[in-house]
């Protein structure tokens, strides 16, 4: 039998970061073991695609990266512009054709405490190939999906409106649950009792051939989303966004998952319900693939 290759860990891999203003050696883009962003989450990311050696909606993320920095109570300390400079500067260095990108921005090391008056902002972008996350053979087949344990909070609880590191860590704990009970994913409800979305990607429900989404009031309001909500429209697909009990999985007859990583996803069940990879899934994963220009 063939040995599968071990990927190589990030923090020995070859090439360059951009890290706080300057263009470093890859394995030289280090922080201290004690700063505040590993400590206590003040971490904010951004998840963004390459198709062709063109950047997919860089502003949009860049706009994203600087909201979610702010509801966290820092600022990145540099422009908008610069960020989108640097990142294509790390693109075109790294010589990347399809591949992502992953912008960070964290507290750093000059304080140890809940307090953050002393801290400055670090920031890093970097960049690597990267294949689609689900091959077109497993998106025609459609992801199993099962219920998560852990919910999303109360936008009163916690900064649900940000892209910040501190939220997934009730996605990894789902995920990494549902991929040892051999699914490829979870379904997280909301702190309602509601559908919210999965560990990383925002949920859809295809319903008498309408597209049917939960409202994003205590989770992210996806980019991929809100791209794939438009290719609906444009193709003369209603589209309704509103609060969806767990039990309407019954009524849909498709449907898929979006994101950076997961595109334009079908989903095959969740748990014991049941979903056809159908027409309406075909159409937007086509209409998505073109405009992206795969």
């Amino acid at each position: 039998m063939a040995q599968t290759q071990a990927p190589i860990p990030f923090d020995k891999r070859d090439g360059f970061i951009w890290f706080n203003g300057q263009v470093v050696p890859w394995k030289e883009a280090k922080i201290h073991v004690l700063n505040h962003g590993l400590h206590y989450a003040s971490c904010v990311f951004e998840g963004i695609r390459v198709y062709n050696k063109k950047i997919f909606k860089l502003a949009e993320h860049t706009d994203r990266l600087f909201k979610s920095a702010e509801i966290l109570g820092f600022e990145i300390p540099y422009k908008k512009e610069e960020i989108n400079d640097a990142t294509r500067e790390i693109v075109k260095i790294q010589g990347i054709e399809n591949g992502y990108i992953r912008p960070a921005a964290w507290r750093g090391s000059e304080q140890m405490a809940i307090l953050t008056n002393l801290t400055t902002t670090q920031v890093a972008i970097a960049t690597w190939t990267w294949p689609a996350y689900y091959t077109d053979e497993a998106k025609l087949k459609g992801a199993r999906l099962t219920m998560a344990q852990w919910r999303r909070p109360d936008p009163m609880t916690a900064p649900t409106q940000s892209k910040a590191a501190g939220l997934y860590m009730i996605s990894t704990m789902s995920k990494n649950k549902a991929a040892k009970d051999g699914f490829a994913e979870a379904l997280m409800l909301d702190y309602r009792g509601l559908i919210a979305e999965t560990t990383s990607s925002n949920f859809f429900l295809v319903i008498n051939g309408e597209v049917h989404t939960p409202v994003p009031d205590c989770f992210l309001d996806g980019i991929t989303r809100r791209t794939v909500m438009d290719l609906a429209r444009k193709s003369g697909i209603k589209v309704v966004e509103r609060q969806i009990k767990p039990e309407e999985l019954a009524n849909a007859q498709e449907a898929f998952m979006t994101g950076t990583a997961a595109e334009v996803t079908p989903v095959a069940s969740v748990d014991n319900y049941k979903f056809a990879v159908g027409p309406v899934c075909k159409r937007l994963m086509a209409d998505y693939e073109a405009l992206v220009n795969r």
